[in-house]
């Protein structure tokens, strides 16, 4: 028995659902799903392999923070950065992984100084390499990208200062634009300067509140706490996966490596435990953090903004096709583009008219497959149906920032440039990741 599909508006299908035979009707470039029985709603879901017992301990531990956390804005709880007996312990174990490294250095100058001309010297220069290669890191400035400084974009800066004092932190030293459909903020240097990311594809397809929105969250945060990026913590788990990697077993080993992979066995366990322990222990922090920064989302551009831009997130698989189509085409021919126009002109218009033609149902399947996925995707962050029904949960917030035509004006002028570089670049390069 065939099933009929039949064609009405451009770009629309219409037919039974196979699984409940209700009416599917679908807009083309999407994919068609029941909304009665959930049919098709989440084909693109990933086909890992079934994960081990260890992963599925991560998830269920991660399932278990993220919904009590979300049990407590529920139950009218505030979240609020703390200290509690984990962060305590997570901060003793990374401040003795740091330890180990010191004592590596100490006896690296040990034994170069009193081993001159010895044995000394070489076990000197192992541990100094070691403790080298262990050592903390600063970040740097990306150098692949536009940097802006406050002489260049005084207006954007001053907007990221006055949301930053929203969510009671301070604003920015430099900001980046990035061709990623995302935004992100880190330290870097010795000083710990503040750096924001802006991924200038998503900064296209949000509304101005939207984007205030995403400024709070990013700069959210810098003040609630979110330790496993932070210098200690991260850096800790940085130096035991250098240790893990040291201590990795030799694939088909010759019968000297494999005694080797057998004498190392005990130390790989034991740093593959305290990796274990620390992202335990830190995995509630890092979620409470993100609900944190939706809060300051919400506060610094609205409830409804904040929100939006979730539903935002849902789709931006559909951004990130439209642009790699736009490069594609870029790299087969320059067909579609007007005399005297390169092909990069046009490309944010064009993506902001696509993201607005995506229809309520692609956002609707996106939301439910969300939550089928849940934490089997990215354990570090609470599934975004739990985010969203937190934000939703208690008296809307309006926005405590917002900009005029005037304001808007400035802060497109001053992204010109970036705007024209980050074109060429995805058409070129394709996008960041």
């Amino acid at each position: 028995m065939s099933v009929g599909i039949s064609v009405g508006a451009v770009g629309e299908t219409t037919q039974p659902c196979p699984q409940c035979g209700a009416e599917v009707r679908a807009d083309g470039r999407f994919t068609a799903w029941c909304a009665g029985c959930d049919w098709n709603v989440d084909p693109e879901r990933p086909a890992a392999q079934e994960p081990g017992r260890l992963e599925r301990r991560r998830r269920r531990l991660a399932q278990r923070h993220g919904e009590r956390l979300a049990a407590e804005v529920a139950a009218g709880g505030t979240l609020r950065p703390r200290r509690d007996a984990e962060g305590v312990a997570a901060h003793l174990i990374a401040l003795a992984v740091h330890g180990v490294t010191v004592a590596l250095a100490a006896g690296a100058v040990w034994f170069l100084v009193t081993g001159w001309g010895g044995a000394g010297m070489v076990l000197g220069v192992v541990l100094a390499l070691l403790a080298w290669t262990l050592r903390p890191r600063f970040s740097e400035l990306p150098d692949d990208r536009p940097l802006l400084g406050r002489a260049d974009a005084p207006a954007l800066f001053a907007l990221v200062d006055e949301v930053a004092a929203v969510v009671g932190t301070r604003g920015v030293d430099t900001i980046a634009v990035g061709a990623e459909l995302n935004a992100s903020v880190t330290t870097y240097g010795i000083r710990g300067r503040r750096l924001l990311t802006i991924g200038l594809p998503l900064w296209e397809i949000l509304t101005p509140q939207e984007r205030i929105a995403v400024l709070g969250h990013e700069l959210g945060h810098y003040s609630n706490g979110d330790t496993r990026h932070g210098l200690i913590i991260g850096n800790a788990l940085r130096s035991l996966a250098t240790w893990r990697y040291f201590v990795a077993p030799t694939p088909n080993p010759t019968a000297v490596e494999a005694v080797v992979n057998l004498v190392l066995l005990v130390p790989r366990a034991l740093l593959q435990g305290l990796l274990m322990l620390l992202d335990r222990l830190t995995l509630r922090a890092t979620q409470r953090a993100e609900y944190l920064a939706d809060s300051a989302a919400a506060r610094a551009g609205s409830t409804e903004a904040a929100a939006s831009v979730m539903n935002r997130f849902l789709v931006l698989d559909s951004a990130e096709t439209m642009l790699r189509r736009e490069a594609n085409a870029r790299q087969v021919s320059r067909r579609g583009t007007t005399a005297g126009q390169e092909p990069w002109q046009g490309l944010w218009e064009r993506l902001g008219a696509h993201m607005a033609s995506v229809p309520e149902s692609e956002y609707e399947r996106q939301r439910r497959a969300a939550a089928l996925r849940g934490h089997s995707v990215d354990t570090t962050h609470p599934p975004t149906h739990l985010r969203h029904r937190c934000l939703l949960t208690g008296p809307p917030l309006p926005a405590a920032v917002t900009t005029d035509a005037s304001t808007e004006s400035r802060i497109t002028t001053e992204l010109a440039e970036p705007r024209r570089t980050m074109a060429k670049h995805i058409l070129k390069h394709g996008l960041d990741h």
